[in-house]
Order: structure tokens, then sequence, then C-alpha cells
């Protein structure tokens, strides 16, 4: 190209089909699919004879959903921001608090239970034991493998095949404690839903979920915005060489962020224990869609991670009134894949 034509295009400004296929690529158009494939779910289900008020129950049970997925999700997006790989063993971690929890529920005497809800206080010290010991076990494997590995300057690759070692490694020690059976906190115990205004149903124990992954998630965004640590942990995601320099221990910058990312892991581990069962797969089957909602919400935002989450979630949900609640997953997995296709940077990243 001449240095003639070249200024003529300059002038011009960009053609038409790359103008096009820019404004494909931006924040509104991946939304306006999001939404796209959200009617398609709805009328798909409106198809299948659901009623709207089921189709609403299961809107609201996609964001209790999404508030589970968001606890772990959120965890892996702040691993990723600081020490830049894809943590695979973050759904182990999920497994292991539920199943710690669901000891300390075994062996501690079984109170009435609060309120509306179908647990008792066990539950609640078990969610309290479990959180800071899966944490420390996060800093422990990081200890063990992943500070060697970044002292010896290795790769994204090896960083992510070490991880996914460490996940079946920790499902192993799972097997081997807890067994492969299904596992209740509360074998046989009622657990009745509310009847809601518009015809909605949703048990409390639901609504203790949503509410819980806002709260944590609200400390993380304070945690985050408004302390000491919390800058020192973005400034060590944005630049890790200029934050030593400027005199921040980045070492314990990332010992915070794995007790912080294990933490989340557990509590989201214990909520899913709690809608539905545990099992050694459990944080498997939930890997998937956290890393969709990581990718969708941008890598390494905490916001967008838990957006991400409840689009995710809403959309699993909403489904199941189309198609067989067995393929649920594929919908995380198709959402992801509409993500890379049209924004791979997420709805909240920017355009590098």
């Amino acid at each position: 190209m001449t240095q003639a034509s070249e200024g003529a295009r300059a002038t011009l400004g960009p053609r038409p089909g790359e103008r096009l296929k820019a404004a494909l690529q931006t924040r509104t158009a991946l939304a306006a699919v999001i939404a796209i494939f959200f009617v398609a779910l709805i009328l798909g289900g409106l198809a299948q004879d659901a009623e709207p008020a089921r189709i609403l129950s299961l809107f609201v049970w996609g964001i209790m959903l999404g508030g589970v997925i968001g606890l772990g999700g959120i965890g892996l997006t702040l691993v990723y921001g600081v020490l830049k790989f894809p943590n695979f063993s973050h759904g182990a971690l999920t497994t292991l608090g539920a199943y710690i929890a669901f000891s300390t529920v075994a062996y501690l005497p079984k109170s009435e239970p609060i309120g509306p809800f179908s647990f008792g206080w066990e539950l609640v010290a078990g969610l309290a034991i479990a959180m800071p010991l899966v944490g420390l076990v996060a800093i422990g494997v990081d200890r063990v493998m992943y500070r060697r590995l970044r002292r010896q300057g290795s790769s994204l690759v090896l960083f992510a095949m070490a991880s996914l070692a460490m996940a079946f490694f920790l499902r192993s020690v799972i097997y081997l404690i807890w067994g492969s059976d299904f596992r209740f906190y509360y074998e046989g115990r009622a657990n009745p839903a509310l009847d809601l205004p518009l015809g909605l149903r949703v048990q409390a124990d639901q609504i203790f979920i949503l509410v819980l992954a806002f709260v944590l998630v609200t400390l993380v965004y304070l945690l985050l915005e408004k302390t000491k640590m919390g800058k020192a942990m973005r400034a060590t995601a944005n630049n890790p060489e200029l934050a030593q320099v400027r005199g921040i221990n980045t070492e314990k910058v990332i010992a915070y962020t794995w007790m912080l990312s294990g933490a989340l892991a557990s509590a989201g581990g214990v909520m899913y224990g709690l809608a539905s069962q545990l099992r050694p797969e459990m944080g498997f089957w939930l890997l998937l869609p956290m890393f969709a909602a990581v990718i969708m919400g941008s890598i390494g935002n905490p916001r967008g991670a838990l957006a991400g989450a409840v689009i995710i979630g809403v959309a699993q949900q909403v489904s199941s009134a189309a198609i067989n609640p067995a393929y649920g997953p594929g919908v995380a997995f198709f959402l992801l894949v509409l993500t890379l296709l049209i924004r791979p940077q997420g709805l909240f990243g920017e355009r590098s």
C-alpha cells in the first residue's frame, strides 16, 4: 500500500467491514446476544408448556445458583488476577470445604432448625470452620508446589498442568477420607418451600444462600477497595514487578489471595451441598460454570465474576424448562463459547 493510499484511508476512516466487525465485538453486542439467548430459552420453555410462574421461579433459583457459582468464581478470578494462571484445583477446594462442614455437622449435637431454614447452628459452625481451614490448605498447596514453580520462572502451561494434578490429588484425598457415596447435611429433614407473590415458591435455604453470597461478595469488594491489603492485591495484579519496587511484600499478598480464594471456594461448596447433596465430583461439575462466569465477567474482575455467575446460573436454571436439566453444564459451555467468539475480554473488560 502506497503512502497516498494510506493517507486516503486515514482520511476516510475504517472500512464498512471493519466498522461492522468492531461493532459486533462491543459490550453492547455481547449483552444483546445474551439477552436474545434468554428470550429463546423462555420461548422454548413456554413451547414445552411450562407455566410462566414456573419460569419465574426458575429465574429466582438461577440467581441463587449464581450466588454459589459467584463465590467460587471470585476466588478463581482473584488467583488469576494476582498469580496469572487458571487454577484447575479450585473445584476440589470447593468440594473439600463442603466435606469439612459435613464432618462438623456429623460430630456436633443436632440442634433445632434455625427459623424457617432446614439447618441448625452446627452447619453455621461447619461453615465457620471450613472457610479458614480450606484457606490454609490453599496456602499449603501454594507453598509446596506453586511457589517453587514461580521461583523457577515456569511457564503458564506448567502452572495449569500442576493445578490439574493438584485437583486430582485433592479429589483422591476426599475419596479416601469420605468415600464415594452421596452425602446430605441433614438426611430426611423437611425443607418446605415458601409461597411468595406472583406464584413464586422458594425454599428459605435458597434465600439464605443468596443473602450469604451477596454479603461475602460485598465484604470482598470492601476489602479490595478500602483496605491496605486489598490495594496491595490490586497493585500486584496490575504489575507484580512494580509492586515489589514500591515495597509491597508480594509473597504476603499471594498468601492472602490464597486464603481468600480458598475461603470463598469453601463457602460456595457448603452452600451448593446445602442446596443439593455432597459428592466428590461436585466441585469438578462447578468448575465449568465458574470459568464461564469468570471469562464472561472479565478475568481478574471480582464484580464481573459475580455478574457472570448470575447470568450463568439463571441460564442454567431457565434452560431446564425447555431442555433436559442434565444439559445445564452445556448451557454454561455455550455461553462461554459465545463470549470468546464475540468479546474475549468479557463484559467488563477493556480492549487491549
